[in-house]
């Protein structure tokens, strides 16, 4: 077994990186795919946090620094998901080597059946290493100009270290009326849209809990998008969304009716 990885990169910071790799990456360990999510922004790490694994005495800046093992990094999560989390200190950060993570990889890719990387916000150096030893980069997008112009940044680095981007993840649609479409998005960054997820305050509801919306809210509209990535890159096809007009009428929408003539 050899891990398939993919790298979720962004060209900014804010776009819905790390929500998407939770997220993915408890849906297909949900689905009983061995995966492991690990977070290669050693300088800005956010991946512990939301799973409330900051305060880990091993991570991967231990690892990088050569002061660890990596099997002492690795962390249990939601559905069996396995976490390797980057430290929160700066100390940790300078002390770590990101040329290693590469080293790093090779340790574990023979171990899961998906491995999905929280790459750096940005272009940089260090942000060049991820993109490289991914089999596919996932970009995730919002649909405003700013973030699809940095997007564009980012896979034209992708393209130039000879790495591929296999799409788009279009994250919080449905934000303003004056949001970019799909076939605008596609067209600009030359890309297909692989899941558009939509805007959802239960993803920052789960987030206080230290939770993935898929776990604490498993029927919202976020969590039915991520399942339905997950599905998609596993090679499983998931059931259509039930037709609302013909799901049986309420006590209530037949009150509604009445009174209203069906407003």
């Amino acid at each position: 077994m050899t891990a398939k990885v993919y790298t979720i990169a962004s060209g900014k910071g804010g776009a819905g990186k790390t929500t998407t790799t939770v997220n993915l990456g408890t849906c297909l360990a949900g689905l009983g795919k061995k995966t492991l999510i690990l977070d290669a922004d050693i300088g800005m790490a956010n991946l512990g946090l939301v799973l409330g694994l900051e305060k880990s005495e091993v991570t991967l800046h231990e690892v990088l620094a050569g002061k660890a093992d990596v099997k002492n990094a690795i962390y249990d999560g939601p559905n069996g998901l396995k976490v390797l989390p980057s430290g929160i200190s700066l100390q940790g950060f300078q002390n770590s080597n990101p040329e290693m993570l590469t080293n790093v990889m090779g340790k574990l890719v023979e171990n899961y059946d998906y491995m999905l990387i929280d790459a750096p916000a940005g272009i940089s150096k260090d942000g060049v290493i991820p993109l490289a030893v991914a089999d596919e980069v996932i970009l995730v997008v919002n649909p405003e100009i700013s973030s699809l112009a940095d997007a564009l940044k980012t896979k034209v680095l992708v393209e130039m270290i000879d790495s591929t981007v296999m799409g788009v993840v279009l994250n919080r649609v449905g934000t303003t009326a004056t949001e970019i479409g799909n076939q605008k998005v596609e067209s600009l960054l030359d890309s297909k849209i692989l899941q558009s997820i939509p805007e959802d305050p239960n993803v920052r509801n789960a987030s206080a809990f230290r939770t993935p919306v898929v776990v604490k809210y498993p029927e919202s509209p976020s969590s039915i998008a991520f399942k339905r990535l997950a599905a998609s890159l596993a090679g499983i096809e998931m059931p259509d969304e039930p037709d609302k007009s013909q799901v049986k009428e309420g006590f209530v929408d037949r009150l509604a009716r009445a009174l209203f003539g069906g407003i």
